[in-house]
């Protein structure tokens, strides 16, 4: 997940994002790092925060576009 990646861009401390998205900073750290894996619903606020689909956040796709372009999706 680039979580960690988008974070620094944004130059937002983990206390901030933790607060932001109502979890603790623990477990924004351990999301971070791979030892644990957001809900489904997390993973909609971290994107939705970050402004980016959920497969640039999930790094399926290098594209940071919020929606998808494809009149056929």
């Amino acid at each position: 997940m680039r979580l960690h990646f988008l974070r620094k861009k944004k130059n937002i401390t983990q206390q901030k994002l933790a607060m932001d998205l109502n979890i603790s900073q623990n477990t924004l750290s351990r999301y971070e790092t791979h030892a644990r894996e957001a809900d489904y619903a997390t993973l909609i606020k971290i994107a939705d925060y970050f402004n980016v689909s959920l497969d640039y956040l999930l790094e399926r796709t290098d594209d940071d576009s919020p929606f998808t372009t494809d009149p056929s999706v």
